[in-house]
């Protein structure tokens, strides 16, 4: 039938605009879409390495400003033209002027007059000063020539400090030329520092005080007589592995005094045992 063909064929063609249409704004949508910027993405990895290279920057900030400092404030005792004796700065420590190049044989004592002693008469060959730790008592008479020649000893009572004030202590002598350090039985403190002619008591390991006096002393030409002298000894001359023992008992009549005389008057250091400065 006609009629029936034409209403047939109308509705077909509407339907097919109306899906034209919809196709139509499908596209647009869709090309609308791509045209959207794509959103970022948080870059996670660079962000994480740059907290790693922050971290560590602290971490080595923190380690060597507290070294930093400290060789600024050693920086303040170390002796100079202007200053030559910073340790006079140092509370407690006492400066005496003893005479140099009095030398005694090996088996002869000094009666000192400060225990430990720190200038005066003392054996022709001295201890070995090359940052020695001894573990034992060392012959009196030898660590004071090393102090002749620049060196700073440090002594402590064993029976008043403990392991981790030894290691401390041994921290700041081990390898470093110039410094020594032994047990002194008997010392009434419970350690002493020595350089010629000075020297300072302790009650602690931690004392700041401690390193003042070895920045202050050590190797100071204007405070020991020797200046150059070595620190090492002379192979056969003294043994550090072995060295000669600590006399804790008191000199005899016939110890020399810091003089150089003998106790009862009647001898003086011979001639021969003078040797030359340096020696």
């Amino acid at each position: 039938m006609p009629s029936g063909s034409v209403s047939g064929g109308s509705g077909n063609k509407k339907t097919g605009a109306k899906s034209s249409k919809a196709i139509q704004a499908a596209k647009k949508q869709s090309r609308s879409s791509r045209g959207l910027p794509k959103q970022r993405q948080i870059p996670w990895v660079m962000i994480g390495g740059v907290a790693v290279v922050v971290v560590l920057i602290a971490v080595i900030a923190v380690s060597i400003m507290p070294k930093v400092q400290n060789q600024q404030e050693m920086a303040a005792w170390s002796p100079s033209e202007s200053n030559q004796d910073p340790s006079s700065a140092i509370d407690g420590v006492v400066a005496i002027d003893y005479e140099a190049g009095q030398h005694v044989g090996p088996t002869q004592r000094v009666a000192y007059d400060y225990s430990p002693p720190f200038g005066g008469p003392h054996d022709s060959v001295w201890a070995t000063c090359t940052g020695t730790v001894y573990d034992q008592p060392v012959r009196t008479e030898n660590m004071v020539h090393s102090l002749e020649h620049g060196a700073v000893w440090i002594a402590y009572n064993p029976d008043l400090i403990d392991d981790a004030a030894r290691e401390t202590l041994a921290d700041k002598v081990d390898g470093r030329s110039y410094t020594m350090m032994s047990p002194y039985p008997g010392l009434d403190s419970p350690i002493a520092l020595q350089s010629w002619g000075r020297q300072l008591k302790v009650d602690t390991a931690d004392d700041e005080r401690i390193d003042q006096f070895i920045a202050s002393l050590r190797l100071n030409q204007y405070t020991y007589p020797e200046v150059g002298a070595s620190c090492s000894t002379l192979p056969g001359s003294f043994d550090p592995s072995n060295p000669p023992p600590f006399d804790a008992s008191a000199p005899g009549a016939d110890a020399v005094m810091m003089d150089g005389g003998v106790a009862d008057g009647t001898e003086e250091i011979p001639a021969d045992m003078q040797l030359p400065a340096g020696s």
